[in-house]
């Protein structure tokens, strides 16, 4: 079974100073790498006069894709800090990016590890997450007498109706989360006197309830 994964909803901003510099860290949800990608670029723009712009992010409750970007800083002192703190906190579909003002101290290989890793740790510490838990898409497939029935029942089921398809049959498309995935099919024919049929699909995630 796939494990669950923390993200957050919208955009949280914290600054923190080490020696003279700042160390200006945003974090923003991003559930694909154009998004993380655009992300970086805004900020950048944004503060285009700082010494350093570094960045990280994770995406998909896999974790497959990740980045890490030192922006000029010694090599591993910046970004890779900033993305083992998201790993290590259980963070997926995110993206950070701290922006340094050079104070005239320098830190040093290990203060910059530190304060790079320290400045997301912080900014996470006062912002409220969510957890998504892994969830598959199901189809359902009833004769046009049961739908309407059935879309109202799904509706008001804890189960994500993403798609209904009207053809000689309507077919419906449903994430249901892991841990309700043995009970579903038994719900379905609860709700359509077993008269419809049920397949599995992709894996998706979905918000905690």
């Amino acid at each position: 079974m796939a494990a669950p994964y923390l993200t957050l909803e919208d955009v949280m901003e914290h600054e923190i100073e080490i020696k003279r510099s700042r160390f200006i860290c945003a974090l923003a949800p991003a559930a694909s790498e154009e998004a993380a990608r655009r992300f970086v670029a805004g900020r950048r723009r944004l503060y285009g006069d700082a010494t350093h712009n570094c960045s990280a992010y994770v995406i998909g409750g896999d974790r497959l894709v990740q980045k890490a970007d030192d922006d000029g800083e010694p090599g591993g002192t910046a970004g890779t800090p900033m993305l083992e703190t998201l790993l290590r906190r259980g963070l997926g579909d995110v993206v950070a990016v701290v922006t340094r003002y050079f104070g005239g101290v320098k830190l040093g290989a290990g203060g910059l590890i530190r304060a790079y890793g320290s400045s997301v740790g912080k900014t996470l510490d006062l912002t409220p997450l969510v957890e998504m838990v892994p969830a598959r898409v199901m189809s359902v497939t009833v004769d046009h007498v049961q739908a309407g029935r059935l879309e109202n029942d799904l509706r008001a089921s804890p189960y994500e109706v993403r798609e209904v398809v009207y053809g000689a049959e309507v077919g419906f498309r449903i994430a249901v989360r892991e841990a309700e995935l043995p009970v579903f099919p038994g719900w379905v024919a609860t709700h359509t006197a077993g008269r419809a049929e049920v397949g599995a699909g992709e894996r998706v995630y979905l918000r905690k309830i």
